[in-house]
């Protein structure tokens, strides 16, 4: 009986281990849900998800939608897809959606190097 009990709990505590909803860390968040809760993260526009770039195409998932250059998002046209942005036209508006919005690329200056002098 006492054997009958331990296989019954450790296969009940195994099912639950496996029914665990785990979060995927590389799965943009649910936009939707955040602008129903409130949340800080809730996006007005469009917004870049994922880029493509092949010899033959370049697609980018903006919003959950693949859209390849020359397509449309709403009213705006893909006019640039590059390995981190996406510039949308809509008439005389551009507005250049980034891949990474908080990160800010940043060239590093190295001193310049001076020739020894010798006075001899």
């Amino acid at each position: 009986m006492t054997r009958t009990m331990t296989l019954l709990i450790g296969a009940l505590a195994s099912a639950a281990a496996q029914a665990a909803p785990f979060a995927d860390p590389t799965r943009p968040p649910n936009v939707n849900t955040e602008a129903a809760s409130g949340g800080q993260g809730a996006l007005a526009g469009p917004r870049l998800e994922s880029v493509l770039i092949a010899p033959d195409r370049r697609i980018a998932v903006i919003s959950g939608r693949a859209v390849s250059l020359g397509g449309k998002v709403g009213e705006a046209r893909v006019v640039r897809i590059s390995e981190s942005e996406v510039v949308l036209q809509n008439g005389d508006q551009r507005e250049t959606l980034k891949l990474f919005p908080g990160v800010e690329k940043k060239s590093i200056r190295t001193p310049a190097r001076r020739a020894d002098r010798s006075d001899g």
